[in-house]
């Protein structure tokens, strides 16, 4: 049986990934950043070693060891963690982070996946464990925005576009054609809390794949969390990249957004 890695960070994508590559027949064994991986996810792998989040080497070496030549990154890994946390980087990190030109999410994972690469383990898509979790083209509730709504995810679909050509965040939120907040390091939900809050209830949030979007990493994720955040500013419609973005639990999420009368809309991009 082919054994898959698992690099797995904050989050329920990891437990998702394990169990649709253990239904397409392979052995799961997965690399658990801590403290950022969720510990239910000992239970959906075959095999498992808890590695601070800022050892790279033995992150590496764990793969290798346990036989990985292809892995899935999935879990978010909060950037913050380089500037406020007591998380020290080992030597093989330190020496990536010096060889950086800048701090933008893609030159960091490049890096790491050129680093894995050094090593024999080649990164893949995580679309390729999720296909039934991807957002399809159209409203996906029963609720369904309005024209005013449209006009908004028209507008902040290119204000969205733009913040990830340069790599700053892939969420926008608008209301009335206007940008109540744009995510950068803090994260899509806390960047939805901070432009509900000026947009008092009513708001539009988009999020959207970067152009020319690298699959392996970094790709688009709703949830729970994001959508709990929506209710907490009464946000009205969620917009989404067909095709591009993976709803964790997807049917869950869309029965929630109904019955908090939010409006959740994929929508493909006509230029990337």
């Amino acid at each position: 049986m082919k054994t898959v890695g698992l690099i797995a960070g904050m989050g329920d994508l990891p437990k998702a990934i394990a169990a649709e590559a253990r239904a397409k027949g392979f052995r799961v064994f997965a690399a658990a950043l801590e403290p950022l991986a969720d510990r239910g996810l000992s239970a959906c792998v075959d095999d498992i070693r808890w590695i601070n989040v800022g050892k790279l080497g033995e992150i590496i070496e764990s793969l290798k060891s346990s036989g990985v030549k292809e892995a899935v990154m999935a879990g978010k890994v909060p950037k913050s963690l380089l500037y406020k946390s007591r998380i020290i980087p080992d030597l093989r990190a330190m020496k990536l982070l010096f060889t950086l030109k800048d701090r933008r999410d893609d030159s960091i994972l490049l890096a790491i996946t050129k680093e894995l690469e050094k090593d024999g383990v080649t990164l893949l898509n995580v679309t390729d464990f999720c296909s039934d979790m991807l957002a399809v083209d159209g409203v996906m509730t029963e609720g369904r925005p309005t024209r005013d709504e449209l006009k908004d995810i028209a507008f902040g679909w290119k204000t969205a576009k733009e913040l990830g050509r340069v790599d700053v965040g892939q969420t926008v939120v608008v209301k009335d054609r206007a940008v109540m907040a744009v995510e950068a390091i803090e994260g899509t939900n806390e960047a939805i809390r901070r432009g509900g809050r000026y947009a008092a209830e009513g708001a539009v949030v988009v999020k959207v794949s970067k152009p020319n979007q690298d699959f392996r990493f970094d790709v688009p994720v709703v949830g729970p969390n994001t959508l709990q955040a929506m209710i907490e500013v009464k946000a009205r419609v969620l917009a989404v990249e067909a095709g591009k973005t993976i709803l964790i639990g997807k049917g869950d999420l869309l029965t929630g957004a109904d019955r908090s009368g939010i409006s959740v809309v994929g929508r493909r991009s006509e230029v990337d």
